[in-house]
């Protein structure tokens, strides 16, 4: 049985794509044709590792126990035309509200409907057998392509709690209690201090608008700095429409209660302070409590204020219909704007540098080093192709440029060879 505290909200893994599979060389070998054509099948494309947001994942608690997750490789090519099977995908489940992002922390996707996906690790390109390298001017080649390795990478997985409300509100202020009043939730309640260790959802409803209120850890003061539960609190609470600052009516100063939550909500975020918010007063059925209610409601200035009881009921019903209009008024198209976009990542440039490398050129180039990767440059016939096509890629006259001659050494990728210029060979 999962308990309470196992709510696990970030997560670091590391992805890879499967290797696509080696196309083969193959040439038919059928009765009175001894010289068939080349039927060398097309190796499988490598499966990818794909996050997608399931409904039934509340946490990233099972990819933080594994952390590794690898696709499926493709299959190779065989002789007779036979193409390997493609790799299969990898599919991990991730909870709604699953930001990802890179190492250097530029964000790659933000995942926030049921079913929506990104493609975290891509699989490998299947190499080319020779039937379809085959051309005009080659018509039988002895050689194959190899298959692409998998994408391989590091992310950090980030989970926001998707709600309309956020409950704010020092420990032990009521927080659960309310949620418990406001909907039909049904979280942990106890009179000690961090009863929540992890975000709690009720759905409420009011004037015919439905909203999910959010119950998460209390904030104290140097929240922002990472004190008491700190950042794993405030990271929930940007997603949030509408803001409930609740209010501890029993304790002696509910506004420098109230002042250190806005406080603590800018120094994280600034945008967060100036949220559409209401403020609750809680426990107004304790005598000492009503005697606080107006100087609570002075506190909250602008802000619509409610004295409500979460232990008895007491002005929860207008509290729920106060936020109920506060969601409705929410420009649902301008907030969700400020939410982290998918980025497309631009390729990288094609173009050819050359660079000086311990007397010798190297060549950085991305479609140069995949090409060199993919063949046998110990066959002949597959390196008059590789040489064809980095001519084609700029190559020869990238290196021409910088002052290469001919027999000086060349690197691409991780390969080694000497420089032979088109003409000459």
């Amino acid at each position: 049985m999962q308990k309470n505290h196992d709510f696990i909200d970030q997560a670091r893994i590391q992805v890879r794509g499967g290797d696509g599979g080696n196309g083969a060389a193959s040439f038919r070998r059928e009765k009175y044709r001894p010289k068939g054509g080349p039927s060398g099948g097309n190796g499988g494309d490598g499966g990818s590792v794909i996050l997608r947001v399931a409904p039934g994942v509340a946490t990233l608690a099972e990819l933080s126990r594994n952390p590794h997750q690898r696709a499926g490789r493709g299959g190779h090519g065989q002789g007779s035309d036979k193409h390997g099977p493609a790799g299969e995908d990898r599919i991990v489940a991730v909870p709604a509200g699953t930001l990802v992002r890179d190492e250097a922390g530029t964000v790659l996707a933000d995942l926030v409907d049921d079913g929506s996906s990104f493609v975290a690790g891509r699989g490998g390109r299947g190499g080319r057998g020779n039937a379809a390298l085959a051309n005009a001017r080659r018509k039988a080649p002895g050689f194959a392509e190899r298959g692409e390795p998998g994408e391989e990478r590091t992310l950090s997985l980030e989970l926001r709690v998707l709600a309309d409300v956020g409950l704010v509100g020092l420990p032990n202020a009521g927080k659960s209690s309310l949620v418990a009043q406001l909907s039909a939730a049904r979280p942990k309640v106890a009179d000690y201090p961090f009863t929540t260790l992890s975000p709690h959802l009720g759905v409420a409803e009011a004037g015919g608008t439905r909203f999910v209120v959010a119950d998460v850890p209390g904030l104290i003061e140097g929240a922002a700095e990472g004190r008491g539960l700190g950042l794993e609190f405030l990271r929930h609470l940007q997603r949030c429409r509408v803001l409930c600052f609740v209010l501890d009516l029993a304790e002696e100063d509910p506004a420098g209660a109230l002042s250190v939550l806005v406080a603590e909500l800018h120094a994280y975020d600034p945008l967060l302070a100036e949220r559409a918010a209401i403020v609750a007063g809680n426990k107004i059925d304790i005598a000492a409590a009503k005697e606080r209610a107006d100087e609570a409601r002075s506190a909250a200035g602008a802000r619509a204020f409610h004295a409500v009881s979460a232990l008895t009921g007491e002005g929860v019903d207008s509290l729920t219909r106060a936020l109920g209009e506060a969601v409705a008024a929410v420009d649902v198209e301008a907030e969700s704007a400020k939410e982290p976009a998918v980025l497309r990542i631009r390729p990288e440039s094609e173009g050819v540098e050359v660079l000086r490398e311990n007397g010798a050129y190297r060549v950085r180039n991305p479609k140069a080093e995949r090409l060199v990767s993919r063949f046998d440059l110990t066959n002949p016939d597959a390196v008059r192709y590789v040489q064809e096509r980095l001519v084609g890629l700029g190559v020869e006259d990238a290196l021409a440029r910088a002052g290469a001659k001919e027999g000086d050494e060349v690197r691409i990728g991780e390969e080694a060879f000497e420089f032979t210029p088109e003409q000459s060979a």
